[in-house]
């Protein structure tokens, strides 16, 4: 998709006047400002908008707290009342409460649902209006019970629910509220501790606060301290899962205002703790919908738009119209050079920035022909030296002796092994010139060296052997050429030529993991670490003139060259215990090789480089 998009840009501007990118692009950029600039007025009236609503929403949930604070603080002393009035100063064995209880229950029967006293076994002991306690609940066992008379100095408050310990003769369900105690009963001679149950009846909490409403759709909604909710106006919705409410994340804020986004949309919430109850009142207050109702207001963004676009419009006809001339007769010149007249004259006009682009431009024609010279040149001294490398690697010493050993041969009638003399020679040569190549397989490699090792023994008269040993996965590998021969030549000339024994020659080629290993072994004299340093220090090292002239240096540079620095030469050598010279290079197919170098030619035919 990305590509796509580029590609239509390209084709929008492409074949498009200057003048005419220009324009567009300075468009775009007015718009850009013009938006800008109606963003921040924009937010600075909607900033001023909402810390509108935000402050009246304040003083609204304030006068709620308020009130439910208030409508509590009498539920509270209505408990007071019961218990330091009515319970903790009667004897409950020896005389009734009922007229007591029904005083104040009629007083508050707008609000009271039911009130109980119960022991501490949870026997009902006195109740008003309800009867007796339902067969089946045990009280005893009840949360609420067991909390009230663990937390004997708290109130402590329930949430909505439908009143379940009573029989209710009319069978009707009433949700309530429950505001339970502990209190000391006394009962003849003993103080026992018991439960002073008050049920509130929620609809008298409901009314409180189902007429508040906040701004811009905005409501109310009671939490307690885990988060439960006490009232909501769409209670219903959210029971039946068809509405949903963040109040378990509004029960871990702060009081004051929050900000949060819920079911991806933002919205403000107002915090109010209500008394020590840990009861939280909640104001939502959406933000979608909120809007400037100012015509002036308006008016006044529009003029500001519009004479911001016109004053852009005037910037962008001057200076199109300043850049595009001179860069007209710029593009003129470059399409003589285009053309290949490398003579041609350059414009050079306008502005500071266009007068240095055409002399870069004049410049840069003139380094062009300078280079093309020095290409010329250069490719003409890259084939000499082409040339001179592959005569270097024909050795003349060692191509009169391998003569004089053929012609010794005839004269003593030893045709036989003067055919496989020359035979090996004819070989030696074919891989040494390859067509030029520089990457060959491993087993021409080797074939290369195993004649060279045949004509070097029939030359020192079997004075050493050799061995030369590969893996079945070595052969069709990519090798260099002329990688063997020379640390060969060195184990010969070196090594072997003023030894007292017989001489011998290992080499091995094997392959680990994704690495190309051969193996060079002779027991030879040796060299001291010094000469070893020579030898990567001196690119022809054979000093007697009778060797190809490629040193270990020149080997191991070859190496580097062709597949980087982490391959090369390692050498091992003690005095008088001989040499061993491990080359490392990468295991990579020849197959492989010769594709990419065909890929590679196609390429340079493809872009008309024949």
């Amino acid at each position: 998709m990305e590509k796509k998009g580029q590609n239509r840009k390209r084709r929008i501007f492409q074949g498009n006047s200057i003048r005419y990118t220009i324009f567009i692009y300075y468009t775009v950029t007015a718009l850009i400002a013009v938006m800008l600039i109606g963003v921040s007025l924009y937010g600075r009236f909607s900033s001023q908008l909402l810390e509108a609503v935000q402050e009246e929403t304040q003083i609204l949930m304030t006068q709620v707290n308020r009130s439910v604070d208030g409508y509590l603080r009498n539920i509270m002393k209505l408990s007071d009342a019961l218990y330091y009035g009515v319970v903790k100063n009667a004897e409950i064995s020896g005389e009734s409460i009922d007229s007591q209880m029904k005083l104040l229950y009629d007083n508050n029967a707008d609000s009271l649902e039911n009130i109980a006293l119960l022991s501490r076994d949870g026997e009902l002991l006195e109740a008003m209006p309800a009867a007796r306690l339902k067969p089946a609940v045990d009280v005893t066992k009840e949360s609420w019970f067991q909390e009230t008379l663990e937390k004997t100095e708290n109130l402590h408050f329930s949430g909505p629910h439908v009143q379940y310990i009573f029989d209710d003769m009319e069978n009707r369900y009433r949700w309530v509220i429950s505001v339970s105690r502990a209190v000391e009963i006394t009962q003849g001679a003993s103080v026992s501790q018991g439960v002073l149950l008050l049920d509130i009846r929620y609809s008298s909490l409901e009314q409180l606060l189902n007429s508040v409403t906040l701004g811009n759709g905005g409501y109310v909604y009671l939490i307690d301290k885990k988060g439960q909710i006490i009232y909501h106006p769409k209670a219903q919705l959210i029971d039946s899962g068809r509405v949903q409410e963040n109040h378990m994340a509004a029960a871990g804020y702060r009081d004051g205002i929050h900000e949060e986004i819920f079911q991806g949309e933002k919205r403000y919430v107002t915090v109010k703790s209500v008394g020590y109850t840990g009861w939280k009142l909640v104001g939502v207050t959406p933000m979608k919908g909120m809007s400037f109702s100012g015509l002036k207001t308006r008016l006044f963004i529009v003029f500001i738009i519009a004479f911001i676009l016109f004053i852009l419009s005037l910037i962008n006809y001057y200076i199109s119209s300043r850049i595009t001339n001179p860069i007209h007769e710029l593009e003129k010149s470059v399409g003589e050079l285009e053309e290949g007249n490398l003579d041609a004259e350059v414009s050079i006009g306008g502005s500071y920035e266009i007068q240095h682009l055409g002399r870069s431009i004049s410049s840069m024609a003139g380094q062009i022909q300078v280079l093309m010279q020095d290409i010329v040149k250069e490719h003409e001294s890259k084939r000499k030296s082409e040339f001179d490398t592959l005569q270097s690697q024909i050795n003349p010493h060692f191509l009169y002796n391998t003569l004089d050993i053929i012609v010794w041969m005839i004269e003593n009638e030893q045709k036989s092994e003067a055919v496989k003399v020359v035979t090996a020679l004819a070989r030696f040569f074919r891989i040494s010139l390859s067509k030029g190549r520089s990457i060959i397989p491993v087993k021409d490699e080797l074939e290369h060296v195993r004649n060279y090792l045949m004509i070097q023994q029939m030359r020192f008269k079997n004075k050493f052997t050799y061995t030369i040993e590969a893996d079945e996965a070595v052969p069709e590998l990519a090798s260099l050429k002329l990688m063997l021969q020379p640390l060969v030549e060195n184990a010969i000339y070196h090594g072997m030529e003023f030894m007292d024994g017989d001489g011998e020659i290992e080499i091995r080629a094997f392959r680990e993991a994704e690495e190309l290993y051969f193996i060079i072994r002779d027991n030879g004299l040796g060299m001291t670490p010094e000469q070893v340093e020579n030898l990567f220090s001196d690119t022809t090292h054979v000093s007697s003139g009778r060797g190809s002239g490629i040193g270990v240096r020149n080997v191991n540079e070859r190496i580097k060259l062709y597949f980087g620095e982490a391959y090369g030469l390692e050498i091992d050598s003690e005095p008088d215990e001989g040499t061993k010279v491990k080359i490392h290079l990468p295991a990579v197919s020849y197959l492989e090789v010769q594709e990419q170098e065909k890929q590679k030619r196609e390429g340079r035919d493809g872009n008309g480089n024949r």
